[in-house]
């Protein structure tokens, strides 16, 4: 977050996708129906991976702020890494 290559919210979140900055978005469990729609479209549009990542609890925590229910990673090296160790679906499919 401090480096600047995580995006949080959902406007942000989707901003960044439509830019094809987004590499992967972690969405939180409890997302709400419309929200849940709403980024899994964009992001299968896109073509940007999408994972489901625990609560909105855990996902703020992660980042080092509070309940967050969605998080894009706009660096390329980082979201591999975050890939190698929870599975994400390449598209939002």
């Amino acid at each position: 977050m401090r480096a600047g290559k995580v995006v949080s919210g959902e406007e942000q979140v989707l901003k960044v996708v439509r830019s094809g900055k987004a590499h992967l978005v972690l969405l939180s469990d409890d997302a709400s129906a419309n929200t849940y729609k709403k980024i899994t479209d964009k992001c299968s549009t896109y073509q940007v991976p999408l994972s489901q990542a625990g609560s909105r609890q855990a996902l703020g925590r992660a980042v080092g702020k509070a309940e967050r229910v969605v998080i894009a990673i706009t660096d390329p090296g980082f979201s591999r890494a975050m890939r190698n160790r929870i599975p994400a679906t390449d598209g939002g499919g």
